[in-house]
């Protein structure tokens, strides 16, 4: 069956430049506002001629990139460097018409230092710092001062603005690390699933191998204890009901004969060759009537309702030990009988199994962890259980239910299962 295509993940580069884009608008922004509030506000004239070029040229570099952003799955370290570079050059060149260093807007390029070192190696982000402080040092000597009249007025207003850029640097800087920061803890979380994945992948694989060996091993004793129970069956000296046990016998034999026969090719694969197209509602009663005739002493309660027409689907080895494994830990837990229910959306098959056993650990339930041990068994069934599911795309829910017991929950994707 072949897989699902998916899309690309988006890159931590291509993330790190759509935050850049962010920030650029922030900028713009910033621009503008200088240019309307300042001199409606603070009396003070500005250069609009020299400065208005300045933030159109911001504005198309950020059209630009956006454009560019569209059009690539990843993006160099070297071209991040250069984004913020450009960012760099923007406000140099808006501050040498705004006063230089006398401006308090100056403080504004220090958050463009800590977005560089939060993003960029350590050699582009030492570059980045020291183009700023040269910056920074050119702009000490080298500006266009602006025609303010009110000296004492002007003092006042340049503290009011280095208390409103520092707000704003801090802000920024707070914002960008939360985010980063929230990106790491994700990239982290989805790190630790994968390396959970491949350590249960590990055991289910050393599974399959002891499998295959055991049913090499156990071939010979089974069609021995096949032939003895077949001879009991026939053996007119006993009464009726010893010989119907001992029938009853060679079938449960049959059965685990044709199990051990197919557990090499249901080890470690995602379905088994030859696998047949069915409809889901057939495939789930195939599923049942296997497992009542293995355990014909547990009642089994079934309510399949998969629609009209039910999807087709090419019956999976793995994924019927995985809603077999389910029933069965039901019963071992709830001898007296056990439900099952399935259905469909159109997009997921659902199969509910429903018991009124003790309950299951709470960790099992929030889907923390796998335990090693269920009960009475060794939960081996159930890691089986899961690997199946989860190499379909699927995923396997407990819950408690209402009045004791346990939901389990087996949710597929149609589309992974269709021819």
């Amino acid at each position: 069956m072949p897989s699902e295509p998916t899309m690309p993940r988006p890159s931590s580069s291509t993330d790190a430049l759509r935050r850049l884009i962010g920030l650029r608008r922030l900028s713009i922004a910033a621009m503008f506002g200088v240019l309307l509030i300042v001199p409606w506000l603070l009396d003070i004239p500005l250069p609009g001629a020299s400065l208005l070029p300045v933030a159109a040229a911001l504005l198309v570099a950020n059209g630009l990139t956006r454009l560019r952003l569209s059009r690539i799955s990843d993006v160099s370290a070297a071209e991040l460097f250069a984004q913020l570079c450009i960012d760099l050059a923007a406000w140099s060149a808006f501050l040498y018409f705004t006063g230089g260093a006398t401006n308090p807007l100056i403080s504004l390029l220090l958050p463009l230092v800590a977005i560089g070192a939060a993003t960029l190696s350590a050699p582009y982000a030492w570059a980045l710092a020291v183009l700023a402080v040269a910056a920074y040092s050119i702009l000490w000597d080298f500006n266009e001062q602006l025609d303010i009249y009110d000296s004492g007025l002007a003092v006042h207003w340049h503290l009011a603005g280095m208390w409103l850029t520092f707000a704003l640097s801090a802000g920024v800087i707070v914002w960008y690390v939360v985010r980063m920061t929230a990106v790491i803890r994700s990239r982290d979380q989805a790190l630790a699933e994968a390396r959970e994945a491949r350590l249960r992948g590990e055991r289910i694989v050393a599974l399959g191998n002891l499998a295959a060996g055991a049913a090499h091993e156990l071939g010979t004793p089974l069609g021995t204890m096949a032939i003895l129970a077949g001879e009991l069956a026939r053996n007119p000296a006993l009464d009726p009901e010893t010989r119907a046990d001992a029938a009853l016998l060679g079938t449960q034999i049959d059965h685990c004969k044709a199990i051990l026969g197919g557990l090499t090719l249901r080890a470690g694969s995602l379905r088994a060759e030859g696998g047949t197209t069915l409809p889901a509602d057939a495939w789930l009663h195939g599923i049942i009537d296997r497992w009542r005739s293995l355990r014909p002493h547990v009642r089994l309660a079934a309510r399949i309702d998969c629609g009209h027409p039910a999807p087709s689907l090419v019956a999976d080895t793995t994924l019927e030990q995985a809603i077999h494994n389910l029933i069965n830990n039901a019963a071992d837990a709830c001898p007296e009988g056990v439900e099952c229910e399935a259905g469909s959306d159109g997009q997921h098959l659902v199969v509910r199994v429903l018991d009124r056993g003790p309950g299951i650990p709470e960790s099992l339930q929030a889907g923390r962890e796998l335990p090693p041990s269920l009960g009475a068994g060794l939960g081996i069934g159930l890691l089986l259980a899961f690997g199946a599911v989860e190499r379909c795309g699927g995923h396997i829910a407990f819950a408690p239910r209402p009045g004791g017991g346990t939901i389990a929950t087996l949710t597929l994707p149609i589309a992974a299962l269709r021819p």
